[in-house]
């Protein structure tokens, strides 16, 4: 590994810990309730929850976390996308998941499975927005998992595309 590679691995581990830091120092108390309508609910294995075993999370809250850009292509749309959302590892760290398996169900009670582990090894995403606009529930929204498509072949794949849900409600580890 080259010098230069090896300080932007070292650069990028300790962003993306300052980043967690952040976060974790904006819910240093606990996780708080949320104050407007939730749109996200995560239950299953984890360890901080805000209501009766879950942990609930309106728009502020996620925003609070942090927002990812990804810029990709997707088979739903014409040409690269700009998503902007939560890191779902980051999401994960903070609720204190401990499964390897997240099953995210959406609105319509559609789910897929996903390895918790893609979440960290493929940068993913739970999109709010798509090209600076909050996504409506008829198109997309409100929250949507998004890969990264464009950065690795294999994401281009119906194994990926189909662990891209919209209209996300509820992830439940396992």
């Amino acid at each position: 590994m080259s010098i230069a590679k090896m300080k932007y691995s070292i650069f990028s581990a300790l962003f993306g810990l300052l980043a967690l830091a952040g976060a974790g120092a904006a819910f240093a108390e606990g996780l708080p309730a949320p104050t407007e309508k939730p749109i996200l609910t995560v239950a299953g294995k984890i360890s901080t929850t805000n209501k009766d075993g879950e942990a609930q999370f309106d728009r502020p809250m996620l925003e609070q976390l942090g927002l990812v850009t990804v810029e990709t292509s997707t088979p739903w749309y014409n040409g690269p996308v700009k998503f902007e959302g939560v890191s779902l590892d980051k999401l994960m760290k903070l609720v204190g998941a401990s499964g390897e398996r997240a099953v995210v169900v959406a609105l319509n009670d559609y789910s897929s499975e996903i390895p918790v582990a893609d979440f960290a090894k493929y940068n993913v995403i739970l999109a709010l927005k798509r090209n600076g606009e909050y996504m409506p529930v008829k198109d997309k929204g409100p929250l949507f998992v998004i890969y990264p498509f464009d950065s690795m072949p294999e994401l281009k794949s119906q194994t990926y595309y189909g662990r891209a849900v919209w209209q996300v409600a509820k992830i439940i580890v396992k």
